[in-house]
């Protein structure tokens, strides 16, 4: 097994504890921004220390970071913001395994975004694909009052494609940040790259919260011990993927990331007893199909 399908397989289940954690921050009154900060705020201090660490064991320097560089971080960094925040609004509407089936719609809204604007033709297999995929998103997103309410395009399908295209363009910007660090070593590409991207996260979240939810950073901080996992599991998984992204296209990361639906159908009946219906493990099936055939067969 090649060093990076490894890695990604371990931060799809490290991500996967750290959505189970941070599902559990609402019970603590935090808001959903109170609760994405948390993703963030001890992570940035992690990812910095990893960073200072490494250029001492190696003895080198930061490399200049270009315009580009940048570009592509605050790409990535807003990316995975908004889409945490939209991820962690929708654990309010539906279950656990359903909200994380969601987001992998990223992959589906990529390949059509290519072909609508960048002009890269999508094969017969590929059309396929994303049509099995369409149909796997109506099936999750199925309202629980059912179809005959009129209300198809309800709160949590938003929610979730939107979470989906955001990480989507946060999976770009990531590999694309790790490309323009002039140093041979992945894992060293990799933790600066993260370095960077979470400590403008915190900033910006934090500057976010002072403005439209102040005293929330209060009870973020004073929630301490519940918040801390949640920042520890964030940076380990964001150092996996951010490694894997070093070392490889980001489109082959995220379609063996897809472990990750296994991992969150799991949780979801072990740990906070969610029975998905069997419609929407129908959907979560042709949506994990959709995807897999996009990457690998089309």
């Amino acid at each position: 097994m090649e060093a990076w399908v490894l890695i990604t397989i371990v931060a799809a289940g490290v991500q996967t504890l750290r959505f189970m954690l941070q599902k559990r921050l609402k019970g603590l009154g935090l808001s959903t921004g109170g609760a994405t900060f948390s993703r963030f705020l001890f992570a940035g201090p992690l990812a910095v220390t990893g960073l200072i660490a490494l250029m001492l064991w190696h003895q080198t320097a930061l490399p200049p970071l270009s315009a580009r560089f940048w570009a592509f971080a605050v790409l990535g960094g807003m990316g995975q913001i908004i889409a945490t925040f939209c991820t962690v609004s929708l654990f309010s509407e539906r279950s656990f395994a359903v909200g994380i089936a969601f987001t992998k719609t990223e992959t589906i809204q990529l390949a059509a975004f290519s072909a609508l604007v960048l002009g890269e033709g999508v094969s017969a297999i590929g059309f396929a694909a994303i049509i099995i995929g369409t149909a796997g998103v109506v099936l999750i997103s199925r309202p629980p009052q059912g179809w005959r309410s009129g209300k198809v395009l309800n709160r949590a399908t938003v929610l979730g494609i939107a979470a989906g295209a955001l990480f989507g363009l946060s999976a770009l910007g990531y590999r694309g940040a790790t490309l323009e660090i002039a140093n041979p070593d992945a894992l060293f590409r990799a933790t600066a790259a993260l370095a960077m991207v979470t400590t403008f996260q915190v900033v910006a979240m934090g500057l976010w919260l002072r403005w439209r939810e102040p005293g929330e950073m209060g009870r973020v901080l004073a929630t301490w011990r519940s918040t801390l996992p949640v920042g520890v599991t964030g940076v380990l998984g964001s150092l996996g993927w951010f490694t894997a992204f070093a070392l490889q296209n980001a489109a082959y990361v995220r379609s063996v990331g897809q472990v990750e639906l296994l991992f969150s159908i799991a949780i979801s009946a072990l740990v906070f007893r969610e029975r998905p219906k069997a419609v929407e493990l129908a959907g979560i099936a042709l949506l994990s199909l959709s995807i897999v055939a996009i990457v690998l067969l089309a």
